[in-house]
C-alpha cells in the first residue's frame, strides 16, 4: 500500500505520522506502537504467544525492507491492482495466524479481546479500531486516500471470512469410562438365589388374607391367658 501511493491503511496513516514527527523510520514506529498495543491486553486479559512478539519484531523490520527493494509504482493501472492486492492479502494473513493459535499480533489481539468482551462482531470491532486509527493518524499528517478508505471498510469483513475459513477445529476431549455406578457393583456382586424349597415362612404366608387373619385370631386369646396367669401369680 505504500509504494500504491493511493492512501495508507488506518494503521500506517498513524505509524507514519507518528513517524514524521518523531524522525524515525515507519518500520521502527511499527515496533514501538506494536509494543504499546500490548499494554492494552492487560485489562482484556488476552495472553500474548509466539505469533504476538513475532508480529512485534517482523513486521516493522520487514516493512523497512520492502521499502528498500520495492520500487514506486508510478502507473494508475498498477496501482490500483497492488492496493486491492494489499488489502486482500493484509486479511488473509490475519485469518491465517490468528488460526494458527501462536497468539494475535498486538492489533488482532486488540481486536478479538474487545470481541470477546463487548460480544460484538469481530467485523464490527475491526471496523471500529480502523476508523479510530485512522482519525488519530490523519490529525497527526498521515497520507490517507481512496486506498485508506476501502481498507477501513474492507478489513473488518475480510478478517471474519477468513477466520472462518482458516478455523482450525478443536478436537473433542474422548470420556473416559468411569467406574459403574455403586448400585450397579452392588446389584452384581449379590449371588443369585439357588432354585430350592420354599421356606416354611412362606407356606404359612401364602395361604392367604383370611388364613392370615383366622391365625391372628387363634393367637390373641392364648396370649391373653398367659398374661392373666402371670399377674395372679405377682404377689399383691
Amino acid at each position: 500500500m505504500l509504494r500504491a501511493h493511493l492512501g495508507l491503511d488506518p494503521w500506517d496513516v498513524f505509524h507514519q505520522g507518528v513517524s514524521d514527527h518523531a524522525g524515525i523510520s515507519i518500520g521502527t514506529v511499527t515496533i514501538i506502537v506494536g509494543a504499546a498495543v500490548l499494554l492494552l491486553w492487560l485489562p482484556l486479559r488476552q495472553r500474548p504467544g509466539l505469533g504476538t512478539v513475532s508480529n512485534v519484531v517482523v513486521v516493522g523490520l520487514a516493512m523497512d525492507a520492502t521499502l528498500a527493494l520495492v520500487p514506486d509504482a508510478r502507473a494508475f493501472a498498477v496501482r490500483i491492482p497492488l492496493l486491492a492486492f494489499a488489502i486482500v492479502l493484509n486479511g488473509v494473513a490475519t485469518g491465517l495466524y490468528i488460526s494458527a493459535r501462536f497468539g494475535p499480533g498486538p492489533r488482532d489481539g486488540l481486536m478479538t479481546g474487545l470481541h470477546l468482551r463487548t460480544g460484538r462482531s469481530i467485523r464490527l470491532v475491526r471496523t471500529g479500531i480502523e476508523l479510530t486509527v485512522l482519525a488519530t493518524g490523519f490529525a497527526l499528517g498521515g497520507s490517507v486516500g481512496v486506498g485508506t478508505v476501502a481498507y477501513a471498510l474492507a478489513i473488518g469483513p475480510l478478517s471474519q471470512f477468513f477466520l472462518r475459513l482458516f478455523a482450525v477445529p478443536v478436537p473433542e476431549p474422548q470420556a473416559h469410562a468411569g467406574p459403574p455406578p455403586v448400585a450397579a457393583r452392588e446389584a452384581d456382586s449379590v449371588p443369585e438365589a439357588d432354585a430350592g424349597p420354599i421356606p416354611a415362612v412362606a407356606d404359612r404366608t401364602d395361604d392367604g388374607p383370611d388364613n392370615r387373619s383366622d391365625n391372628r385370631r387363634d393367637v390373641r386369646p392364648a396370649d391373653r391367658s398367659v398374661e392373666r396367669d402371670r399377674s395372679c401369680q405377682d404377689p399383691a
